[in-house]
């Protein structure tokens, strides 16, 4: 048989495996590819022939891309927009000038082991270090989850919280705050619930997207139970990260009780075209989610492929504004460390 066959029965193999119940995202994550060359073999790629990536066989930042995400990349494309957001690259390993390690502020912004205060009326818990999806671009890719997330030591948190009746406004992040176990939600919501000050709770999250069996009944039941408004921010990049199950889970969202908010990031290679982002925008909406943010890259070490400029930046964000009703523009805003809140790009 020759290479070429055999390239295809391995791929044709691997897209073939059984996968764990649809509704079993801990065994969906168990699943999740960690080596370059498995999921390339997934997506009938030889990692002989990177004409556009160069995969770095042990990157600092080690691989994490759950199946279901992989599921809606595009055999055979090495310029897939959802590949190369997650594909490891030998230039995550070349210094860049102003690339740095914390490029946003999140240590100075620290206040309590996993709390982050950085702007008025709001206080932000690293709930977790664990993420379903390694996003190349992530600016918390070199945070010290070891020692700063907040685990299971609530109590200076939450004091923290209770001593600043202008906080109304809890942010669970992470990493990815749907990678507890929904009890353990409920034991924090459960002990900020006794935050007589607290008005709304927000959740930053991915799992959504890349993981959507995440969304079960159990979470919506916890969802419902909650005392507060709740705002869920999740993060998707492109039209093509939405399919039926990702439709579903933002609908349950919704159903029990959640604003749902999409936040993108503008990268190059992934969305930096008019057509891509105005997709992405019609595309969310579709699915019952409201564009908030486009960023503009956050400037951490080893992502700098993904830089657009911000002329570039400014010249997409007019044409959005041409074609597309206004809600469904978002702001284009970057996050500067020490600044008082995100700031608009003008």
């Amino acid at each position: 048989m020759s290479d070429l066959n055999n390239d295809a029965a391995t791929a044709i193999l691997a897209r073939s495996r059984p996968r764990p119940k649809a509704n079993d995202w801990r065994a969906q994550l168990r699943q999740a590819f960690r080596r370059p060359a498995d999921l390339l073999t997934y997506l009938g790629l030889d990692d002989r022939d990177d004409p556009l990536t160069g995969i770095s066989p042990t990157p600092a930042f080690p691989m994490l891309v759950p199946r279901a995400f992989a599921e809606r990349m595009q055999p055979g494309r090495w310029d897939d927009p959802l590949l190369r957001q997650v594909l490891p690259d030998r230039a995550e390993t070349v210094d860049v000038a102003g690339f740095i390690s914390d490029p946003v502020g999140d240590h100075s912004s620290r206040q309590v082991r996993g709390l982050l205060h950085k702007y008025s009326g709001r206080a932000l818990l690293i709930s977790t270090g664990a993420c379903a999806v390694h996003c190349r671009y992530c600016f918390r890719q070199q945070y010290p989850y070891s020692d700063e997330h907040l685990g299971r030591e609530f109590e200076p948190a939450l004091d923290y919280i209770n001593q600043r009746r202008d906080i109304t406004e809890v942010i669970l992040s992470g990493g990815d705050p749907l990678m507890l176990e929904t009890r353990r939600l409920a034991d924090l919501t459960g002990q900020l619930a006794r935050i007589k000050h607290l008005k709304r709770l927000r959740i930053h999250t991915r799992l959504p997207v890349v993981l959507p069996a995440r969304v079960d009944s159990q979470l919506g039941t916890w969802l419902a139970s909650l005392p507060w408004q709740v705002v869920i921010v999740i993060h998707a990049n492109h039209a093509a990260e939405f399919d039926q199950h990702v439709d579903t889970a933002i609908a349950r969202l919704r159903r029990n009780g959640a604003l749902v908010f999409n936040q993108a990031v503008l990268l190059a290679g992934v969305n930096d075209d008019e057509d891509s982002l105005a997709e992405l925008m019609e595309r969310s909406f579709s699915a019952g989610v409201i564009p908030y943010y486009l960023h503009l890259l956050d400037r951490v070490a080893g992502a700098a492929r993904f830089d657009k400029n911000r002329k570039d930046a400014l010249r997409l964000h007019e044409r959005l504004r041409v074609r597309l009703p206004g809600y469904l523009v978002p702001r284009l805003v970057r996050e500067k460390a020490g600044a008082p809140y995100k700031l608009p790009v003008l």
